[in-house]
This record gives C-alpha cells, structure tokens and sequence, in this order.
C-alpha cells in the first residue's frame, strides 16, 4: 500500500496535551500526542477515502510550562453548578510558545466508514482513484493558501495557532531537548468513526535531538 508523505509547522502562545494520569487539573506533554498531531492535519483537510498516520514532530522552540487557570462553563460540571449557572474554575499547566514541524504520511483506508459519512464525502470517495495522492496535492494547496477544514489548534480548542504553513526558513529545530516518556497516550477513540471511549498508549517515546518519532504500528 502506497503512502504519501505530508508535513505542516505549527507554533502559538500556548498549547496543551494532556496526560491522563493528572486528573482534574491537567498537566501537558511536552510534545502533541499522536492524536492531537493527526487532528492538526485533519483541520487542513479531512478526507473519507485516507488514514492520516503521524510519523514524527519536531521540537522547534524550548519546553516552558506556565500555570494556566481558566472557567470552564461546559456539561462536565457537578449538577448543582450547572443548575446555579456556576462555573468550575480550572487550573493546568500549559506549554508556551510552541513550535513544531509535524510529520504523517497519508494511505487509503482500510475500514469501511460508509455508513458513518455524509452523502457528500461518499460522492467524493467514490470519484478518487488514488485518495492518497490526490490527499497529498490538495492538502500542500491548502496549506500554501492558508486555507483550512477547520480551525487549527493546540490541544485545546481556546489555543490557536499564530502560524500554519509550510516550513519557514528560520526556524530551527531544538537538538538540545532529550528526554523519555514512559507512556503517552496514542488516541482517546480508537475508532475515529465511533463515540466510545477507548485509550490507547505508546510506552517508553524517546525525544532526542528535538525529534520524537512515534512507533510504527501497521494497524491504526
């Protein structure tokens, strides 16, 4: 199965990739997670017939944490706040000033979604005889013009990116940063197409010389 190779830089203010093990005051990563990396590429173009597949992040700017406090208003709340019309003051720690360069390589499908897939996308699945490619030549398109699926961001949805692009010429990626995760999380929905929880996990991710690459697996 032929795969095409993509790849974005990304930088903003602040970003977020939560670890599960911090609970209710949410501690990031130092790195986007695999999921989060694969639904960066999807806001430039999502597409029915093609499976993104994150391969690797640059690091591009040095780890800092910063304390982040925020009012969450949303259906997670305990009933009585949401009852009150209260809001639930939420406290993480964020990474600022990020910057990275993202790499994924795109390939047909291997599962049968159509019965999820508006009649649209369906259409258009049908017309494509080689997703892949034509994956690859709309996204660099779209990405050159500034154009998007849906707005980009980083990790949560109140961190936008400052750029989306091509690689610029003056960003540099940081060869000093080394380090190891004992587990980062893969992906919250295993199947993308489903609303059932189900996490997954990658052990023992290695950062070196600013590079992360994530275990190749044959099934996504």
């Amino acid at each position: 199965m032929k795969r095409y190779d993509v790849s974005m830089e990304i930088s903003g203010e602040y970003a977020i990739f939560c670890r599960p093990d911090t609970g209710d005051c949410p501690v990031s990563y130092p790195a986007p997670t695999f999921s989060a990396v694969r639904g960066m590429f999807e806001s430039i173009l999502w597409g029915p017939a093609v499976e993104i597949i994150p391969t690797a992040v640059e690091i591009c700017s040095p780890i800092k944490y910063h304390n982040y406090q925020t009012n969450y208003g949303g259906p997670l709340r305990k009933s009585g706040q949401i009852s009150g019309n209260n809001s639930y003051q939420l406290l993480a720690t964020v990474l600022v000033k990020v910057c990275y360069r993202l790499y994924a390589q795109v390939h047909p499908t291997r599962k049968k979604i159509e019965s999820h897939l508006p009649e649209k996308a369906i259409e258009w699945d049908n017309a494509t005889t080689s997703p892949g490619h034509a994956y690859k030549a709309i996204f660099e398109r779209r990405l050159k013009r500034g154009q998007c699926f849906s707005i980009p961001f980083l990790g949560w949805k109140e961190f936008v990116p400052s750029y989306v692009g091509i690689f610029r010429d003056d960003t540099n990626v940081c060869t000093d940063i080394n380090l190891s995760i004992p587990s980062m999380t893969k992906s919250v929905f295993s199947n993308p197409y489903s609303p059932d929880v189900s996490f997954s996990f990658f052990q023992n991710v290695r950062v070196e010389k600013g590079l992360l690459i994530y275990p190749r697996e044959d099934v996504i």
